[in-house]
């Protein structure tokens, strides 16, 4: 991961370029559409499980705008894709604020020029692996109340944690700051019934990008949820997550769920 304020090299591949370009975006670089083009080589249903896994960002939201929450932090947020967080959250929730936080220069400057021009949205530089040092930016604290229900999202982005960088560690931290009736999103890439060959070939397509790609069994994806209670249907394919259509699960899976504070 590239250290939030630092001047990215283009010339490495980011994962969150790579999601543009998975996504069907136009913010990518000739790195990041060689090593997309190689994890597409290993599995080309890689798009069709993009798309997915934002499907699943934008129905929790609604969900948790349903359930009252009205304030949002966004982890590992990747460069701006309507509908973003908080328009979806606004739908339902009109004064609902949010923050974006990502460790990629582009994405914050995207960010900040396409999403922080409203009142109560902010977009920061911030490392997933320094969770205290996000929860105590100021920008951050300037929008979001922690003695109100938060809803923490993290889509896409703990896959992208070593082991040695301690991920249960990370969302501990995360867990201890919400109060009573927060929630917790996660959606994590499982290598449960996955080609071993091919989730090798993607692994090795991340291994020279700014983060590399650490796939988990669900046993240890649902782990994270240790201390909150899964809100029904549980931890399941990113598909069949409270779809409003139903579709079948692709081979390489992303598991997701949704844990609420009790």
């Amino acid at each position: 991961m590239t250290g939030p304020g630092a001047v990215p090299d283009f010339s490495v591949p980011n994962p969150a370029r790579m999601y543009d370009y998975f996504l069907g975006g136009k913010d990518h670089f000739p790195a990041d559409r060689e090593a997309a083009g190689k994890v597409i080589a290993a599995y080309p249903e890689t798009r069709a499980l993009a798309r997915a896994n934002r499907r699943f960002l934008t129905r929790a939201v609604w969900f948790l705008a349903e359930q009252g929450i009205g304030q949002y932090i966004d982890l590992g947020a990747g460069l701006p894709t309507s509908p973003n967080v908080h328009e979806v959250a606004r739908q339902a929730r009109p004064g609902a604020r949010v923050v974006y936080v990502d460790n990629d220069p582009v994405v914050t400057s995207h960010g900040r020029a396409l999403c922080a021009t409203d009142d109560g949205v902010a977009v920061i530089d911030g490392d997933i692996r320094d969770p205290r040092s996000i929860l105590a930016d100021p920008e951050l604290t300037a929008v979001i109340d922690f003695t109100e229900p938060v809803a923490i999202l993290c889509v896409a982005v703990l896959h992208f944690i070593r082991e040695e960088e301690d991920p249960g560690e990370i969302v501990t931290t995360l867990r201890g700051r919400m109060v009573p009736g927060s929630y917790l999103a996660i959606s994590h890439a499982a290598i449960d019934g996955a080609d071993k060959q091919v989730l090798s070939e993607i692994s090795r397509a991340y291994q020279d990008t700014t983060a590399s790609a650490v796939p988990r069994t669900a046993a240890q994806i649902r782990e994270l949820f240790t201390g909150l209670d899964l809100v029904h249907p549980g931890l399941v394919d990113v598909s069949q997550w409270r779809p409003h259509v139903r579709a079948r699960p692709t081979k390489i899976r992303i598991l997701a769920g949704v844990g609420h504070k009790p």
